[in-house]
């Protein structure tokens, strides 16, 4: 188990369900409501196991092999991503299901999240493939997997600030144990 195949089929799962949305008919608003409501969920869980595992082991793997300004913009990026994609969702919820309004919002969403996607595929989960050894993310994936478990039925969606977000995970990976996940709050969830 590798966390970014974790990661990957998260992905997959994501573009699935955009995928049936789009074969629904407009007129089955019960329909395309329960799906838009799985999918909404996922996407807000998908992004919070993300920043409380993958992108601190990220900086950190980063920063033990001398390469911290490029995953610290990587890191700074996926925020910045993960708070478009949150804001999208709440768009969604403001337009009646079915209408070309609330069509246009899930787009967005699809957009946003697409756009997003291919570039952690590009670039984050890449570099962490590079710096980071299949035991260790045999062990994050195990936390990861976890996580979206114990959550299953959602997480509080929650816009990050991206550098106060970063500053945060360094201080943890500077005060975190030698051996640690470095994901100290991965222990209250």
């Amino acid at each position: 188990m590798d966390i970014t195949e974790l990661i990957l089929d998260d992905h997959h799962e994501q573009r699935r369900l955009f995928a049936i949305l789009e074969q629904i008919d407009r007129a089955e608003t019960d329909v395309l409501s329960v799906i838009w409501d799985r999918l909404a969920a996922f996407l807000e869980l998908h992004a919070q196991a993300e920043e409380e595992i993958f992108y601190p082991a990220l900086l950190q793997a980063g920063l033990a092999a001398r390469r911290a300004d490029g995953v610290k913009e990587e890191t700074l990026d996926a925020i910045h991503d993960h708070n478009e994609i949150r804001d999208a969702i709440a768009e969604v919820a403001r337009h009646r299901v079915g209408t070309d309004d609330w069509y246009a919002a899930v787009a967005a969403v699809n957009s946003a999240n697409s756009d997003h996607m291919a570039e952690e595929e590009r670039e984050g989960l890449t570099d962490f493939r590079h710096l980071a050894g299949l035991p260790r993310r045999h062990q994050l994936a195990v936390a990861f997997a976890a996580y979206e478990a114990r959550n299953y039925a959602g997480v509080q969606p929650v816009d990050k600030d991206p550098v106060s977000y970063i500053r945060a995970a360094e201080k943890r990976l500077r005060t975190a144990a030698s051996g640690s996940l470095s994901v100290g709050t991965l222990k209250r969830n």
